[in-house]
């Protein structure tokens, strides 16, 4: 559920217009993070949140970002949006009234980033968001960008894999009807799959509820369907009961997931039930070359453990926030000026190389760029099965 944010907008816009010439420090440059430190999102949030500090270090230890002949220090302002919706619209107003930053990152989620971005937008100010995969997000929002594939594609990736690696002619879908990212995945899924193999050819198409713990009704008739493959578009943190309760009830087919499946909490939680199942991603520390495995090497460095696409999208989201903003001719301190040509400036990204692969960004706000389908392997790593156009 979206909630309305229109009564908040309304009690901040005469801040904005009277500090609209008011910039930041002449040296530096504010940008905001509204990511879930807290909650149930933590994990993929504080891994997100070092794949962007990795570009803030890189760049001021180098003496800072350069713009129009000039250096600026890149500052963060941190916001903990607790993985919930409305501290998620509640730290945006903080971020751009309070905390003056010329953009922000984030959030993650779609069903945090599509109120999120609303705000945003009302009030000229760029947000780019690392995870959030819902049309929604963007759509009719030209502040708004993000440095992920969208959901049609994604569900059209695991539609065509699951026919081609599986010979899949029918599916089941599982997916919690009250969010927008599973709610808008499983029916993209459904679409692309009955487009190859006709309608009906999703067999079960099962929601549920946050407050529902036990599946075994949708589970049942899943297993009853006789379907090839079952589709899973939940978050880390939901997969492993659902796995659990999938196989209690006698689902021994393969499971296939989205790419909120891939955090390193999945499998601490998951354990032998996850190996050896799919999910769509952005990225793959393990085979990874290049730029994208000297990330893997500073990320392993940083923090001990293998980065996730949850980190590699935070740092790919920062490095195209500043390669925007270093490409403006200047910053000229009022921020309403500055952040309506960065927005322009974000437009223009072509040919851009992130640690999750190359992109270029639409006009709409979203790159085009391809997928990863990662198998979850015996040692409970994410490798890199198949790289998936559509």
């Amino acid at each position: 559920m979206v909630p309305k944010v229109n009564q908040w907008v309304c009690a901040f816009i005469l801040q904005v217009f009277l500090f609209a010439g008011i910039g930041q420090a002449a040296d530096i440059i504010k940008i905001g993070l509204n990511f879930p430190y807290t909650g149930a999102r933590e994990s993929a949030g504080l891994a997100s949140r070092v794949g962007a500090e990795m570009v803030k270090d890189r760049i001021n230890a180098a003496g800072g970002l350069t713009v129009g002949g000039k250096k600026y220090t890149i500052e963060y302002v941190h916001a903990d949006n607790q993985s919930s919706t409305q501290q998620a619209v509640a730290k945006s107003l903080e971020l751009i009234t309070q905390g003056r930053v010329l953009a922000i990152i984030g959030p993650k989620d779609s069903s945090r980033a599509i109120p999120a971005g609303g705000i945003c937008q009302s009030f000229g100010t760029p947000m780019i968001s690392p995870t959030s995969t819902n049309p929604r997000t963007t759509q009719d929002r030209p502040y708004v960008f993000r440095a992920c594939f969208l959901d049609p594609f994604q569900g059209e990736a695991m539609a065509s894999f699951s026919t081609t690696e599986f010979n899949a002619e029918k599916a089941a879908v599982l997916y919690n009807i009250a969010s927008a990212y599973p709610k808008g995945l499983a029916e993209f899924f459904k679409k692309a799959f009955e487009e190859k193999h006709g309608k009906g050819s999703v067999v079960a198409f099962e929601d549920f509820h946050p407050n529902e713990k036990d599946l075994s009704r949708q589970l049942t008739k899943i297993v009853a369907s006789g379907a090839d493959v079952l589709f899973v578009p939940q978050y880390d943190n939901e997969v492993p009961e659902i796995v659990r309760q999938a196989r209690k009830s006698g689902w021994k087919k393969v499971i296939l997931g989205g790419d909120a499946w891939e955090t390193n909490s999945l499998v601490k939680n998951c354990g032998d039930l996850c190996k050896g199942l799919f999910f769509t991603s952005h990225f793959a520390a393990i085979g990874a070359k290049g730029k994208s495995l000297d990330f893997v090497r500073q990320y392993q460095a940083k923090t001990n453990e293998l980065p996730t696409g949850d980190a590699a999208l935070g740092y790919d989201a920062a490095d195209i926030l500043m390669t925007a903003i270093s490409s403006l001719k200047t910053l000229t301190g009022n921020l309403v000026k500055d952040r309506t040509a960065l927005k322009n400036k974000l437009i223009e990204i072509k040919g851009f190389q992130g640690v999750s692969g190359a992109l270029d960004m639409t006009a709409g706000g979203d790159p085009i760029k391809s997928a990863t389908i990662i198998r979850i392997n015996e040692k409970g790593e994410f490798e890199s099965y198949k790289i998936q156009n559509s």
